[in-house]
């Protein structure tokens, strides 16, 4: 098996192992869009949201500085990132979730709601990158 293949099933494992843990630990489902909102601006009645929230750009940062990867470069403008972040946000609320509480916890509770959220979330990427791709 090639080793980019274990990366991503010791990634993919990672964020299930972090997942239960919360759920078991917090009694809370890890959707990153509900704890940066709900638990990070509020952080006196969820310490532990900082904690999640600061540790998701850190294994980033030590993944990058470890493994010596290269950082994925973004050649847009600041406001279409901006943008892109609000948008994204609109649709979290919209969808009464994001794709890490959808996708990973929904999913593994076998809610119908995330699994067809999730099914629209995959379909929606998959026809943006053909799009895109039609268009380059």
């Amino acid at each position: 098996m090639p080793q980019e293949y274990l990366i991503g099933l010791a990634g993919g494992l990672s964020i299930g192992v972090a997942a239960v843990l919360l759920m078991v630990l917090v009694g809370r489902i890890a959707g990153i869009t509900g704890i940066a909102f709900n638990g990070v601006f509020q952080p006196m009645s969820h310490p532990w949201a900082v904690a999640f929230m600061v540790g998701l750009p850190l294994g980033a940062f030590a993944w990058h500085n470890l493994s010596e990867t290269p950082v994925p470069a973004f050649d847009l403008p600041m406001a279409w990132l901006i943008a892109g972040g609000f948008v994204v946000g609109v649709g979290t609320r919209l969808g009464s979730g994001c794709t890490s509480g959808h996708g990973v916890c929904g999913i593994g509770r076998l809610s119908p709601r995330s699994i067809v959220a999730t099914l629209i979330f995959m379909t929606t990427g998959v026809l943006t990158v053909f799009i895109r791709g039609l268009l380059s």
